[in-house]
């Protein structure tokens, strides 16, 4: 019994579950081949089988501008045949639409600008109402340690 080695010595042969890649289900959606300068986005053309043209008209104001289906040879397969006369890419009521990059960004900037502002006036109406006897809101830290046996 003398010659075990301990098991904290031996090495096993594992198999990595990071070689298996990890299961991601389907898109309804194809992904047109991407374009410098341009960021793609599917926009609501119909809902309940009836025409939204006000979401169009307001994502056209945006920046968005419809994706030719003849510049997209690759999602042909997937549009819906009777959506092909308008000659966009159009598939189940979503219009493929690119804006440019920079102007997405922008967009995107100016609306965390607009979030941040709201969570700052929250925040502040919040604590007003905070009195130091018995505060609303107290910051409460944990620790974690860890003894040697």
């Amino acid at each position: 019994m003398g010659n075990r080695t301990d098991r904290e010595l031996e090495s096993r042969e594992r198999q990595s579950r990071s070689s298996t890649p990890a299961y991601k289900p389907a898109s309804q959606l194809p992904d047109p081949y991407e374009q410098d300068g341009y960021t793609f986005r599917w926009v609501r053309t119909a809902i309940l089988g009836q025409p939204d043209t006000r979401n169009v008209s307001t994502q056209r104001r945006d920046g968005y501008e419809p994706v030719k289906a003849e510049d997209h040879p690759e999602l042909m397969l997937s549009m819906d045949h009777h959506s092909g006369a308008s000659g966009n890419v159009e598939i189940g009521g979503l219009m493929l639409s690119k804006a440019p990059t920079e102007r997405v960004k922008a967009r995107q900037a100016y609306y965390e600008g607009v979030n941040d502002q709201q969570i700052r006036s929250v925040d502040n109406t919040f604590m007003r109402e905070s009195d130091p006897r018995m505060p609303l809101f107290s910051e409460k830290r944990s620790e974690v340690s860890f003894t040697k046996r």
